[in-house]
């Protein structure tokens, strides 16, 4: 399936504008935030590398930012707490507007029959009915969602919504990064440096063997892994990469001189920055599960790897 000429990546594709919806009215619940939200100290955040691995996505260089104490979410959004919301509110996600979504072509349920693949990732499919609930397609409910794993198949909008609900925010890239450093400072991963493997070290939920045909599941995981799993950070946060890509605040941009930059950058306007990599992630074609790593997505499309976690500010 892979194409030699072009590189790689699990990255989540974009729908374009055959996916644009009117946004839903923001509602905000004063009650919350979370009771297992973790307090993110204050300070200079460490933003991005002096040693990028993908210097086009704008790794590079490392800078400082000053960020004010705020709270985050231990885990990504789960399932449940997203049920809520929606019980709550009567908000329908983008995908169920649209009335369909990406999923990833080994996950795509048999008796959903031929689908359109997106042009020069043909691992990603598009599957009508597919949305947070039925993640890989009508009627895959019972196989594919979980009440204590990551909601998936949620829009940028969608993630925003949910954060003006619970009365907080999604984080910036700096406060994003800054909690996921869990004090370690200029760290590779959540964890410090060391990396892992596909045999004996495998301290996130990533892809392991060949992608996008085999994965060995060493970790135990073929799609989302619940989100508290894994050993926290040094703040307390689970699976800041691996698992699912989580939103951001910001707007996705890079500073560069390269002409292949600048055009790339001219079609993705209004795109919004995610981090943390996903289960797809693998350092042979898209080692992006690293915090100072960054990729950036339309912020009405969704997907089966990409989700979100809300903080706090005072």
């Amino acid at each position: 399936m892979n194409d030699p000429d072009k590189p790689a990546t699990c990255c989540p594709p974009s729908g374009g504008k055959s996916r644009t919806v009117a946004a839903e009215r923001l509602v905000q619940n004063p009650k919350r935030p979370d009771a297992d939200a973790v307090a993110i100290p204050g300070g200079t955040a460490l933003v991005g590398t002096a040693a990028p691995e993908i210097p086009d996505d704008g790794e590079d260089p490392i800078r400082r930012q000053k960020v004010k104490p705020f709270r985050m979410g231990a885990t990504a959004v789960s399932n449940a707490q997203f049920a809520e919301f929606v019980e709550a509110t009567g908000y329908m996600t983008e995908a169920e507007r649209i009335g369909w979504s990406f999923v990833f072509w080994a996950q795509v349920p048999e008796n959903v029959g031929p689908t359109q693949a997106v042009a020069e990732v043909q691992w990603w499919r598009r599957v009508d009915g597919a949305n947070w609930r039925d993640v890989n397609g009508p009627g895959t409910a019972d196989a594919a969602w979980h009440p204590d794993h990551p909601v998936v198949q949620v829009s940028w909008n969608d993630a925003r919504a949910y954060a003006a609900w619970v009365g907080g925010a999604l984080p910036t890239e700096a406060e994003w990064e800054h909690a996921a450093r869990g004090g370690l400072g200029d760290v590779r991963f959540p964890w410090g440096n060391d990396e892992p493997n596909d045999t004996n070290y495998l301290p996130c939920n990533i892809w392991q063997g060949r992608f996008p045909e085999v994965n060995t599941v060493q970790d135990g995981f073929y799609t989302t892994a619940p989100a508290r799993s894994f050993e926290p950070n040094g703040f307390g946060l689970y699976n800041l990469v691996g698992n699912v890509w989580e939103w951001t605040a910001d707007p996705y941009r890079i500073k560069s001189l390269k002409k292949k930059v600048r055009q790339r950058l001219d079609g993705m306007k209004g795109y919004k920055l995610s981090k943390g990599g996903s289960f797809l992630c693998h350092k042979s074609y898209c080692y992006r599960y690293r915090i100072a790593a960054r990729s950036g997505t339309s912020p009405d499309s969704a997907t089966t790897h990409h989700g979100f976690r809300v903080i706090w500010r005072d």
